[in-house]
């Protein structure tokens, strides 16, 4: 009697066993096929889509599956925006590319203000992050499901293999539905878009994927920066071409004997520097020369029309990344990078545009069903949280 007993225990056990595998396996599929929905690009059928290796090879037999591919009116946008400038292709796409087991590497600190925007928006919550570079804002908050697009796919194999639901995607076109998010995020972003209409299309993409009530943060890099005395640091782009940089950007850089010091990028890291390990440490520095702007530059206080705003920004590569001998050789060769034997690094230019004091309201004003909740200039970034309405 006793043995019938333990029998019959031994197989309720198993039993409660499948039926707890079952649960867990029909919530990750649950998942997976949530944020499968919310993603709609023309270019991949449904068949082919995948998420975290699980195949589903009949997607669209879903029950009460949403239309989530875009009508041609959603669609709609002037090429001139749509069209990725040549300025951006090469000192933004091609560069990011290069670089980005290195970038990786040097972006590990959370800044506290976008962390406290995640933390805040409520359990359950659908989270875009639109540049999500490495994704080390992906998770961030455990209570939240997030997808991450990024325009360089090497940096979308890195998010995906740290388990990451990610795509390449471009931020002024992006491939998803409408109102399926709760919050989206763009953080160093915008400063990469070389004319107001992507940078204001962009915005416009971000309010379009948020449902009613859904939040957007965004941060660029503002002209007006804390630290004023590392001066002389940049190479300003002497001409501002047409709306769509048609033509060729030929800088002068700017004659200074003052030596380039590195600093992180935004300041984002806030972490002492004696608990930083010593192997990123080394990595880090030479890394990034950020943009500064002379105090005494009366544009700043005269009018902001008049400052400087278009820039490149250089990302130090030092020899001894493995990444020198592939991507790194071919740009030398090409003439995207240059040696640097004296910091013992390939140096490669990224655009940026830096941005004004207001000029990210002056874009956001007018784009339909938006609202500024906040705005603020933190960390020598300007930022604002819009609302759709």
């Amino acid at each position: 009697m006793v043995l019938g007993f333990a029998s019959t225990t031994r197989h309720y056990i198993r039993v409660l066993r499948e039926i707890n595998r079952y649960h867990s396996s029909a919530l990750k599929l649950h998942q997976n096929i949530f944020l499968w929905r919310a993603i709609c690009s023309s270019s991949m059928s449904t068949s082919e889509f995948n998420v975290n290796n699980t195949e589903f090879t009949n997607l669209n037999k879903v029950p009460e599956a949403p239309e989530i591919l875009p009508s041609c009116e959603q669609c709609t946008c002037s090429s001139s925006v749509q069209s990725t400038p040549d300025i951006e292709k090469t000192y933004v796409h091609r560069v990011y590319d290069a670089i980005a087991p290195h970038f990786s590497s040097t972006r590990f600190a959370k800044w506290p203000k976008v962390a406290g925007f995640l933390n805040s928006l409520i359990p359950g919550s659908v989270i875009l992050d639109a540049g999500c570079g490495n994704g080390k804002y992906l998770g961030l908050n455990p209570d939240c499901f997030y997808i991450g697009c990024d325009i360089s796919p090497p940096l979308i194999d890195i998010c995906a293999s740290r388990g990451h639901e990610v795509m390449v995607a471009d931020a002024v076109n992006l491939p998803y539905r409408d109102n399926f998010g709760d919050a989206a995020i763009s953080i160093a972003v915008l400063h990469h878009l070389s004319t107001e209409m992507r940078r204001r299309k962009a915005i416009e993409e971000l309010i379009r994927v948020v449902q009613k009530g859904g939040l957007v943060l965004i941060t660029v890099w503002a002209v007006e920066q804390e630290d004023k005395s590392l001066l002389e640091k940049w190479t300003p782009l002497l001409h501002k071409y047409d709306e769509e940089w048609v033509k060729s950007i030929y800088p002068v850089r700017n004659q200074s004997t003052i030596k380039l010091e590195s600093i992180p990028e935004t300041e984002e890291d806030a972490t002492p520097l004696s608990q930083i390990p010593d192997q990123i440490k080394a990595e880090q520095e030479g890394s990034e020369d950020k943009i500064i702007l002379p105090a005494s530059d009366s544009s700043l206080t005269n009018g902001h029309n008049k400052a400087q705003q278009e820039y490149f920004v250089p990302w130090h590569l030092p020899f001894h990344r493995a990444e020198v001998s592939g991507a790194s050789a071919s740009a030398l060769e090409n003439g995207l990078a240059k040696k640097d034997d004296k910091k013992g690094a390939v140096v490669y230019n990224r655009y940026y545009h830096v941005f004004v004091e207001g000029e990210l309201q002056r874009l956001v004003s007018g784009i339909d069903n938006t609202a500024i909740v906040d705005q603020f200039y933190d960390k020598s970034n300007w930022c604002i949280v819009l609302k759709k309405i």
